[in-house]
Order: C-alpha cells, then structure tokens, then sequence
C-alpha cells in the first residue's frame, strides 16, 4: 500500500509539471522571460503528539536558482525554482523520567513550481499573489530523533504553497510563503522497545509546516 501511494504522489506531481509545461508552451511570444537567485529564512513547526512529545519552532534557510516568465499586461505567469533548505526542529518529551531534548537539521532539495498573479502600482513597484506545488527531496538520511523513539523520514515529501509578495525596480522581490505539508514528513518507529514510553506512537505521523520570508534578484 505504501509503494502504491509513493507511486500516486509521484503520478500527481508529474501531472502538475505537466499542465505547467503545457501552459507555459501557450504563452504568446511576447511573454518576458527571466532568471534570478532567491534566498531566504523559514522557520518550521512540527505537529507531533503532544502528550509526551512537544516541538518547538526553528528557524532555517533555504537558496538556490529561480526562472519566472509573465504574460505583460495580462500579469499572469509562472515561477520554479531549485532550493537547498536547511531545516532545524527540536522536540523534547519525557524518558525515563527524564526530559530529553534533541534538535535535528533537516536537508531537502525543494521544486516548487507557482501560478503567480502581479499587479502594477506604478512602474517602480507592483505586488503579486502566487500558489502552487512543491515537491521536496529528503537528502538527511533516514532516522532522526533516536532518543525520543526514533523517527524514519520520507525519502520525498509533496506539499502547496500560498504566499504574496512585492516586486520592486524590475529586480527585486520581497515575498512571504506558507507551505502546508500535505503528506507526512515521517513516522514514528518501532525502536525495538527501548523507549517503552514511546511505543504507543508506533506508526502515527509527523507534518511540518513552514512559514517563509524570501528575497530574490531578477537579473
């Protein structure tokens, strides 16, 4: 079951580039064509079980390419990018009758791929709203979080941007993002029974949600 979910996220993903292509090739001629750098910090909440594990917001970065095209006069159009993001989450619960705290930094690769809708406020700014998915690869590895039970992360992970921004000289971008986890970031594992106080968590989940603050340079 899980291989056949694996597959149908992947099948959905590759169907939304799809329809991104396929709008991107009826975009009329005339359509500008850029290529820019954006960088950022995000700050991530994990929704775990907070009956014995809590988490803790944690900030991180993320940068990389990005390539954006719009349709003049319409202002509607399409950013991609390619971002490595650095993700710091810390948990705490009880062990043993001890709190232990253990703060992991996550490593992804993220594609996100946004509808974006601009609107002019003159020829020195303008504001844009965007949304769309985004696709992020798990380069960490697979378990994190050993002495709160263990946790096995997902190889891949598909979630959906909503964010807004402002746009300014023709170059810069200002823009806030919320990315809301629409699978599971990871699961709770069987440790072999070592954190017994963690056993009634085998096979529950984690999400994590992420607030983002990005700068990107058009060239």
């Amino acid at each position: 079951f899980l291989t056949y979910l694996k597959n149908y996220r992947m099948k959905k993903f590759y169907g939304i580039i799809a329809l991104v292509a396929a709008f991107m090739l009826a975009i009329p001629a005339q359509a500008q064509f850029k290529f820019g750098v954006k960088a950022g910090l995000n700050v991530s909440k994990a929704s775990l079980d907070k009956e014995v594990i809590s988490a803790d917001n944690r900030t991180g970065f993320f940068v990389g390419p990005m390539v954006e095209f719009t349709v003049p006069l319409v202002g509607i159009g399409v950013d991609a990018a390619l971002l490595y993001d650095n993700k710091s989450i810390k948990a705490s619960g009880e062990v043993a009758g001890q709190t232990v705290s253990e703060t992991e930094t996550l490593h992804y690769i993220d594609i996100p791929v946004n509808l974006k809708y601009t609107i002019g406020l003159g020829s020195l700014a303008s504001v844009y709203g965007a949304t769309g998915p985004q696709f992020s690869y798990n380069l960490t590895g697979k378990n994190v979080f050993g002495d709160l039970g263990g946790y096995a992360l997902n190889k891949s992970e598909f979630s959906w941007n909503v964010g807004a921004g402002v746009k300014l000289l023709g170059h810069l971008q200002v823009g806030y993002n919320y990315n809301i986890a629409l699978g599971n970031t990871a699961e709770v594992k069987d440790d072999g029974g070592v954190n017994t106080a963690f056993n009634y968590l085998i096979g529950k989940k984690v999400k994590n949600n992420t607030h983002q603050i990005s700068v990107a340079y058009i060239f």
